[in-house]
């Protein structure tokens, strides 16, 4: 039992014990070290302007044609080579034409048998005609003479279209070129038998010549039908001319992950030779910067894409939606159509690691380049 004095002692010592307890857990979190700022990779956002980057190419023809005799037969004359430059109407081949005239002989025959047996159908008619006009012969005898008008009428018709037939495969024989240009290959030589539709020669248009480049699809910016490029030959940089983009492939290739564009150059100096390979640099056109990211800069969440971005006065990181292409860029970077402004700073790895308004550490960068912790 303690004594009264003891008990008085006990309840002024206790609030002591509790002052000094609490003082001393203020002490041990004030002392304790606030948690260091995360090392980061950064960016600076710089618009780039993916128009005037030059790309290689070929100039090619527009049009190709490939040359083939319409009907079968032994191949006796070729009077074009590769590089021969053809008119339109110019005869460029020739097969056997002997069973074919034989056939033009055959159906200018059956053409004269028709014409003997349509003369004697109407005279026969006529005669029918006379002999029932006066009584001397039947209806039924007029009757069958005007059907056998119609059907000797009918074989001539059929005997001339024979023979048109027949001259116009005789036309077969003669391979011609279709327009002006270029022979480019030859398939087919003397003495070979070819059929309908085997393709003897190509012919290439030379009024119409396109570049054809293929180009990444982050590399297609602003580009669009009517862009104006600078066109110049690889191994004379000196001669130049102008195209216009006149078609951007629509899909890409399921390899390569590339558009082919086309750019005419009909107005091209004839050093622009077919096969000639050249440099293809789109003018450059006002406001076409576009920003792209590295993929790793893209913290999606709740199915939309969001981006850390730096707020270098306090030295944090902030959530910020933004708005991507469809269309991903090559080498893994993506095209930010909206959400951000040239000249911020963003971070590009570890972005599921970081949470809002948390400091970190990110050496000073110029712009357009990346940071290393």
């Amino acid at each position: 039992m303690l004594s009264r004095s003891g008990l008085v002692r006990s309840a002024l010592t206790l609030p002591v014990f509790l002052a000094l307890a609490l003082g001393a857990g203020c002490s041990d979190e004030k002392d304790q070290p606030a948690a260091a700022p995360r090392p980061v990779r950064s960016m600076t956002v710089k618009a780039e302007h993916l128009l005037g980057i030059s790309f290689a190419g070929t100039v090619q023809a527009r049009v190709e044609t490939e040359l083939a005799f319409r009907t079968l037969g032994r191949i006796i004359l070729r009077k074009a080579e590769v590089g021969d430059i053809v008119h339109k109407g110019d005869v460029v081949a020739e097969i056997d034409p002997l069973s074919l005239q034989f056939a033009v002989n055959s159906a200018e025959a059956d053409l004269r048998n028709a014409q003997a047996a349509y003369e004697n159908a109407q005279i026969t008619e006529k005669r029918r005609r006379t002999l029932a006009s006066s009584n001397a012969g039947s209806v039924a005898d007029l009757e069958v003479a005007e059907q056998g008008l119609k059907s000797a009428e009918a074989d001539l018709g059929q005997a001339q279209a024979k023979l048109d037939k027949s001259h116009e495969q005789l036309g077969y024989a003669r391979l011609q070129a279709e327009f002006d240009g270029v022979v480019t290959s030859v398939s087919a030589e003397v003495g070979q038998t070819v059929t309908a539709g085997q393709t003897v020669m190509k012919v290439a248009r030379l009024d119409q010549r396109d570049v054809v480049v293929d180009v990444p699809e982050g590399r297609l910016g602003t580009l669009k039908e009517g862009s104006i490029f600078t066109v110049a030959l690889q191994l004379d940089p000196t001669k130049q001319t102008k195209g216009k983009l006149r078609e951007i492939g629509p899909e890409a290739d399921a390899e390569t992950r590339t558009h082919r564009l086309k750019i005419a150059i009909n107005d091209a100096p004839e050093v622009f030779r077919l096969g000639a390979v050249v440099t293809a640099t789109a003018n450059r056109a006002e406001r076409d910067g576009v920003i792209l990211l590295p993929s790793t800069a893209i913290l999606t969440k709740d199915g939309t894409a969001n981006v850390w971005v730096i707020d270098p006065a306090k030295a944090s990181v902030g959530l910020r939606k933004v708005e991507l292409d469809s269309a991903t860029a090559d080498s893994g970077r993506v095209r930010v159509v909206s959400g951000l402004s040239e000249g911020e700073t963003v971070v590009v790895a570890g972005v599921n690691q970081l949470a809002e308004g948390q400091k970190i550490k990110t050496p000073e960068l110029k712009t357009g380049e990346e940071s290393r912790p």
